[in-house]
C-alpha cells in the first residue's frame, strides 16, 4: 500500500461526507432570498448591477466568490507584516487598504450571484461556495476590523470575531428551517459593512487613536450612559452587541418559531442545535481565559485562524445540509481541538511551550481536515451536477447530465 493511499484510508469516504442519496436532493434546489435594506433598494442594486458588467462572461461565478476572498487574506497578510501587534499606528494608507479590501469583497460577493444569472450557471455549488467563504471571511474580516480599530491582542478583539460569527451561524440556522436567506432593514453584509469600512477609512484619516478616547467624548451624549473608564470602542462594541442581540438574534429565533409553527414542528425542538455554538463559543472563552501563551506571546491571531477555520465547517455543514435536505449537522470533528485545548488549560496542564504547540497542530489538523472536506464536497457536487467549480461548463454538457 502506497503512501498516499495509506493516508486516504484514515480520511473520511467522499459519501461519508455527502451520500448519494442527498447528492439527489439537488435536484431540488431553488435559491430564495429576501433583502429589505433600503440601501440596497435604492442605491447598492444599481451598483452591482453596474458591477457585473465589467466581468467578462466567462469568469465562473466561484471564481469572482474567490477573487473576492483574497482580497481579505491580502488584507490579514498586511497587518501581520505591517502591525503584527494589531494596534499600530500603522501607515495611513494601510487603514485605505483595509477599507478597500473590505469593499471590494463586499462587490464580488454580490456580484458573483448576478453573474451566475447572467451566465446560466446557478448552482447549488454556488450557494454552498458563496457561504462557505463568507463563514471564512467572518474571522478573516473580524482580524482585520479590529486591527483597524487598534484593538491589539486583547479581548475586544475576540469580541469582534464572537459578533462575526454568533451573528452568521444564526442567520445559517434560520435559514436551514426557513429555506430562505435573510436580510432584514438592518443587516451584517450591508448597512454593517459599509460602517465597518467607513470605520477604516476614519482610522485612515484620524488614526486609529479616536476609538480610543473617552466614551463620553467620543459620544457626547450617548457616551455619558457607559462607566467613565470605557474608551469609545468599548462602547461602540457594547451598542453593537445589543443591536445584534435584539436586531439579529432574536429575530432569526422568531422567523423559525414562524417556519417551525407553518410546517407543523417544534420549535423548542430546534433550540438544542444552537448548543453547538455555544460550545464553539465556551472554548474559546475557557481556553483563552486560561492561557500561558495566546496574549503574552502575541499568538492570538494564529488562535483566530484555528478556531475561525473550525467555525467555517460548523456552517458549511449546515448549509450543505439545508441544500441536501439531510438532518441538521450537530457535531464536527474540528470542533475536538477547541474543547480539548479548553480542558487542558482550564486544568493547568500548558506550559507556554507546550501550548503553542498543541496550538500549531490544531491549527495544523483544522484547516487540513476543512480543506479535505471542501475539496471532496466539491467535487461530488461537480461530478453529480456535471459542472466546474471555477470556469462555466457548457450548457450541451450540464443538459447531458440532467
Amino acid at each position: 500500500m502506497s503512501t498516499l493511499s495509506a493516508v486516504r484510508s484514515f480520511l473520511p469516504s467522499g459519501d461519508e461526507y455527502v451520500s448519494e442519496d442527498a447528492l439527489k436532493n439537488l435536484r431540488n434546489y431553488k435559491y430564495r432570498a429576501v433583502d429589505k435594506s433600503f440601501l440596497t433598494k435604492y442605491l447598492y442594486r444599481h451598483y452591482w448591477e453596474w458591477a457585473v458588467t465589467l466581468f467578462p462572461r466567462w469568469m465562473a461565478p466561484n471564481l469572482i466568490t474567490l477573487t473576492g476572498l483574497s482580497f481579505e487574506v491580502v488584507d490579514v497578510l498586511l497587518v501581520l507584516l505591517i502591525m503584527p501587534d494589531l494596534v499600530g499606528p500603522g501607515p495611513s494608507w494601510l487603514y485605505f487598504a483595509f477599507g478597500i479590501g473590505m469593499w471590494l469583497y463586499s462587490t464580488f460577493d454580490n456580484v458573483d450571484g448576478k453573474q451566475a444569472r447572467r451566465t446560466g450557471s446557478s448552482s447549488p455549488l454556488g450557494e454552498l461556495f458563496d457561504h462557505g467563504c463568507d463563514a471564512l471571511n467572518c474571522t478573516i474580516a473580524g482580524i482585520v476590523e479590529a486591527s483597524a480599530f487598534g484593538c491589539g491582542i486583547s479581548w475586544q478583539t475576540v469580541v469582534i470575531i464572537f459578533f462575526t460569527t454568533m451573528t452568521f451561524f444564526f442567520s445559517t440556522w434560520e435559514e436551514y428551517h426557513t429555506g430562505v436567506l435573510y436580510l432584514g432593514y438592518v443587516n451584517g453584509p450591508t448597512e454593517v459593512l459599509t460602517l465597518a469600512v467607513l470605520a477604516c477609512f476614519a482610522s485612515g484619516i484620524w488614526g486609529p487613536a479616536i476609538w480610543h478616547v473617552p466614551a463620553a467624548q467620543g459620544l457626547p451624549v450617548l457616551g455619558l450612559l457607559f462607566p467613565t473608564s470605557w474608551e469609545l470602542i468599548d462602547a461602540v462594541l457594547a451598542i453593537t452587541g445589543v443591536a445584534m442581540l435584539f436586531g439579529h438574534c432574536l429575530v432569526c429565533c422568531w422567523n423559525v418559531y414562524e417556519a417551525c409553527k407553518e410546517k407543523n414542528r417544534s420549535f423548542v425542538a430546534t433550540l438544542p442545535q444552537i448548543v453547538q455554538y455555544v460550545v464553539f463559543a465556551s472554548s474559546c472563552y475557557v481556553w483563552l481565559s486560561n492561557t500561558t501563551t495566546i496574549f503574552a506571546n502575541n499568538h492570538l491571531v494564529l488562535f483566530l485562524v484555528t478556531a475561525g477555520t473550525a467555525f467555517g465547517r460548523i456552517v458549511s455543514k449546515i448549509i450543505l445540509a439545508h441544500l441536501t435536505e439531510m438532518p441538521f449537522p450537530s457535531y464536527t470533528v474540528q470542533m475536538v481541538p477547541l474543547v480539548v485545548g479548553a480542558i487542558l488549560a482550564r486544568l493547568g496542564l500548558f506550559s507556554p511551550g507546550t501550548e503553542l504547540l498543541f496550538l500549531v497542530l490544531s491549527s495544523a489538523f483544522v484547516v487540513i481536515a476543512y480543506l479535505h472536506w471542501a475539496l471532496v464536497v466539491i467535487e461530488r457536487f461537480c461530478e453529480f451536477l456535471g459542472i466546474n467549480c471555477l470556469s462555466i461548463t457548457p450548457r450541451k454538457h450540464r443538459e447531458k447530465t440532467e
